[in-house]
């Protein structure tokens, strides 16, 4: 008497190994996904969470002016400023506007020589967020900006001092004629922690 095999293709048991290891493949892609959901989002918070800490509460214009090393004209207007306290590094920004041709006369000093301030030929996006935002002073990034910006910066070594530079940080620096006969200028300055006095003991985390 001839026994028959069941073909691997009707075999029950081979249908239900098959039906059981796609389920474990889907419980496993939905496991990972929802992991890296998580875990996206969990940095993403944390990256929120320090962009908005750690802001010195009470840092004037004046007082980052002084810190930075680089001189406000007096005529200049909108005038904004933030320090933020870093694990390693701080960082100053200010921030203010200037007619256009005393914003050049203004920005001469700063260019090393030999070089000439250029514009924004690689944008970030729109939704590049730096850990030390303008955004926290009511500004657009100026890493964002095309039309009107020009971007440049010193550093101790490559520039004189006098009556607008006295600093001893490299000082980037974003020039951007918003309207016309109107230029915003930006100054992010990196700067060793230790910086004292704070212009209040209390550090904000708004």
């Amino acid at each position: 008497m001839t026994s028959t095999t069941p073909s691997p293709e009707r075999s029950p048991v081979r249908r239900t190994l098959l039906v059981t290891a796609a389920v474990v493949v889907v419980a496993a892609a939905a496991a990972i996904g929802s992991f890296a959901h998580f875990s996206d989002k969990a940095l993403s918070d944390q990256r929120d969470k320090e962009r908005r800490c750690c802001w010195a509460e009470g840092a004037t214009p004046q007082w980052m002016s002084e810190v930075i090393g680089v001189r406000v004209p007096k005529s200049a207007t909108d005038r904004r400023a933030g320090y933020k306290i870093g694990s390693r590094l701080d960082t100053g920004l200010l921030a203010f506007t200037l007619p256009s041709q005393e914003a050049d006369e203004y920005l001469a000093p700063m260019t090393p020589e030999g070089t000439e301030m250029i514009g924004n030929f690689h944008p970030e996006g729109e939704d590049y967020k730096p850990a030390a935002a303008f955004a926290h002073l009511g500004l657009p990034e100026p890493e964002t900006i095309v039309k009107g910006m020009r971007l440049g910066g010193f550093c101790p070594d490559d520039v004189g001092t006098g009556d607008a530079i006295d600093t001893n940080y490299c000082v980037d620096i974003f020039a951007h004629e918003f309207t016309p006969g109107s230029t915003r200028i930006y100054l992010r300055s990196t700067i060793e922690p230790g910086v004292s006095p704070l212009p209040t003991p209390v550090v904000s985390a708004n």
